[in-house]
């Protein structure tokens, strides 16, 4: 062949990127057959069970595995799973609008089927992630609420067990914030559904005292796991950093930018109680972030106020009348007892052995 062209490069990339596309399909398309197949699997068990009883899962597996050796997903646990997804998501549909479920529906080839599971979204995440979120989740809302996030994210499962753990459908969208009223929609409503409340670095261990700058450069030395739990869309732009205003300088804790709502974030950590006075501090880093690194096509830019604890109602007063767009969440981190005091308490084996010496 000839001296590769550039016309030749670009028709490769493009070749490259339509391949992966039909691969990436091919692969949605096996898993949603997959998840079909033990839906209907759940279907008709639930059904049987009812006339052959509470031991038809252990024969019928045994007589599938006999008659289909080499498939996998027959035995008598996933038969199990199978049955409790078809339950599941059976009866939470039957306590609501199944429009209520899902604002989408992404069409499933089988049309048997019917429409309640294909707005569940169910057929585009694998069997793993889908026995995770129906084992975990009280309701199909919630159920939908992680499957959603699984899919938007790309979050594997381990990931996806962190943050069922975390309890973040119950976090999500919980801050106090001003959002709704200084903020149009959509972006209002986007905004408020970025916040959680409280924030939780379990990936962090301290040992007290330390300080607010402590916390944050053990967030930064964690930065990824920090940007999972902020969520989708932030992109970490600087610590400490620096603006300087009519000759005196100022320090932002941590300052991103939003991908999504295409702006800036401000977060300011507070190693204590929230107190008023904090809003009015994040107020003044946020006209200064407009006015001095904002640029014309940013939406306003958004602050995060994360402090230990806080009381509600004072923070719905401290924002009623501020103008620029902030929420205040708490956030949480494991603590761990510094190695002297920790050393001088008992083991486990001390005091098993001391009770047993007690029941003597």
């Amino acid at each position: 062949m000839k001296q590769l062209t550039p016309d030749y490069r670009i028709w490769l990339a493009d070749l490259k990127l339509h391949i992966r596309s039909v691969q990436i399909k091919a692969a949605l398309a096996v898993n949603s057959t997959l998840i079909e197949f033990y839906w209907e699997l759940g279907k008709v068990i639930a059904e049987k069970e009812n006339v052959w009883g509470s031991k038809l899962i252990e024969q019928v597996s045994k007589d599938l595995k006999t008659e289909f050796p080499e498939m996998q997903g027959l035995s008598s646990s996933n038969l199990k799973y199978c049955k409790r997804f078809y339950t599941f998501y059976l009866s939470s549909i039957g306590q609501q609008p199944v429009d209520q479920l899902a604002k989408q529906t992404i069409e499933i080839t089988a049309p048997h089927i019917g429409t309640e599971f294909a707005q569940l979204f169910v057929d585009q995440i694998p069997w793993g992630h889908n026995i995770l979120i129906f084992t975990k989740s009280t309701d199909a809302k919630e159920a939908r609420y992680y499957i959603q996030q699984t899919i938007e994210n790309s979050w594997s499962r381990d990931v996806l067990a962190s943050q069922i753990k975390s309890n973040l459908y119950e976090r999500s969208g919980k801050a106090i914030s001003n959002f709704l009223k200084v903020l149009p929609n959509p972006m209002s409503d986007l905004a408020q559904q970025t916040l959680k409340d409280p924030y939780v670095f379990d990936f962090m261990t301290m040992a007290q005292p330390y300080k607010e700058r402590d916390i944050e450069n053990q967030l930064i030395k964690h930065i990824t796991k920090f940007l999972l739990e902020l969520g989708k869309g932030f992109a970490f732009l600087g610590q400490q950093y620096h603006l300087s205003i009519a000759e005196n300088d100022y320090f932002i804790d941590l300052l991103f930018y939003h991908t999504r709502l295409k702006c800036y974030v401000v977060i300011e950590l507070k190693n204590t109680k929230f107190i008023p006075e904090y809003a009015g501090k994040l107020n003044f880093y946020l006209s200064a972030v407009d006015s001095l690194v904002k640029q014309t096509n940013d939406n306003p830019t958004i602050g995060i106020l994360l402090c230990r604890d806080k009381n509600n109602i004072e923070a719905e007063f401290a924002l009623r009348d501020i103008n620029k767009p902030m929420g205040i969440s708490e956030f949480e981190i494991t603590e761990h007892l510094p190695e002297n005091l920790r050393s001088s308490l008992p083991t486990i084996e001390e005091i098993e052995n001391e009770l047993k010496g007690n029941h003597l």
